[in-house]
């Protein structure tokens, strides 16, 4: 069974339903097939229901409906969203499903919380308006946790992808800060919505989550959050203080930087659970103060590692290419350029 693109186009998919129907009616038997399986009767609203059967849906009309919700949302168009809702309510919460890029199906809650990834042309983008969409969603029966079962909550999900309005919006509903992920969730698997923004390098969202309350579990996500006050100890695992100072880096915690150096956490530590490298880390997503502090502390910018056998300077060239900060990557290219052998 096929599934939808990400940008579906309804008026394509009208004309794959009437080039069904006309190479039906010309004698393909392939097609005659197609359309014989849900009706006996060779019609244009035959050839539409064959083709929604195809993708998954029960007829056309939940086919474009579902194309249409999809579309709302990705322009963020709460009067139409608005709409939608007053005439199928049933709309705010029912499963995403049938999508290429989200196989695993999505509530519309945590899609919209998901936006700021476009996966049609797989770069990211800052987008005004998913916090509206959010509440209304919210408004009219979505859930703020999520279904039963689900791996992760919208609140995790926001996290993830980086919508620090949409995380407020949820907080605000009452979002449960101490949530955790399933232990077979894609993202951080048991991770509160705080590990996850803190392992995705979301640092706007972290800094909202410990705003609304959220516990710090440790160093690493006390790095992340900038404050490592009372984590330091001799019995810190050396592992532990390289993921912090990673994270730290990730997160332009240059405070912490300077701590963790400072106190004999090497400053090209490798961490040996996840692979992490302070320079690396910060060259890659783009954080050119970070790039400074890690260089001034001994950084060796020509280190390569086992990601490629990328330097730092060719892990910022390549997260350049889908970054939303443009301008932060060619910060630390101008950077890590004049220090780059070769």
């Amino acid at each position: 069974m096929p599934d939808l693109p990400a940008r579906p186009d309804l008026g394509q998919l009208r004309r794959q339903a009437k080039e069904l129907l006309r190479s039906a009616t010309e004698g393909d038997d392939e097609a005659r097939g197609r359309i014989r399986a849900v009706s006996e009767q060779l019609t244009l609203a035959s050839a539409q229901l064959a083709l929604a059967r195809e993708y998954g849906f029960a007829s056309w009309p939940k086919l474009k409906r579902e194309v249409e919700r999809r579309k709302i949302l990705d322009d963020r168009d709460l009067d139409r969203l608005t709409a939608l809702l007053a005439e199928e309510p049933e709309l705010a919460t029912a499963q995403m499903e049938h999508w290429r890029d989200h196989p695993r199906g999505a509530s519309p809650l945590g899609y919209t919380a998901m936006l700021r990834y476009d996966t049609a042309g797989q770069v990211w983008r800052d987008l005004p308006g998913t916090a509206a969409m959010a509440r209304a969603l919210i408004a009219a029966g979505a859930p703020v946790e999520g279904a039963p079962g689900d791996r992760e909550t919208p609140l995790m999900t926001a996290a993830s992808y980086g919508d620090a309005e949409v995380a407020r919006v949820l907080i605000e509903a009452g979002a449960n800060l101490e949530a955790t992920a399933a232990d077979d969730a894609g993202g951080v698997p048991e991770g509160t919505a705080l590990l996850h923004a803190a392992v995705f390098g979301m640092t706007d969202v972290v800094d909202v989550l410990v705003a609304a309350g959220a516990r710090v579990h440790g160093v690493e996500e006390a790095a992340a959050v900038g404050d490592v006050s009372g984590w330091l100890a001799d019995e810190t695992p050396p592992d532990a203080k390289i993921r912090a100072l990673v994270m730290a880096a990730d997160h332009q915690r240059l405070d912490v930087i300077d701590r963790l150096v400072a106190g004999g956490t090497p400053v090209d530590g490798v961490d040996p659970a996840f692979g992490g490298h302070p320079l690396r880390t910060a060259a890659a997503n783009g954080r050119p103060a970070s790039v400074r502090r890690l260089l001034e502390h001994g950084a060796d910018p020509n280190l390569r590692g086992p990601d490629g056998n990328r330097t730092p300077l060719e892990l910022c060239r390549r997260g350049r290419a889908g970054a939303a900060n443009r301008a932060a990557y060619d910060e630390v290219e101008s950077v890590l350029g004049a220090v780059t052998s070769g």
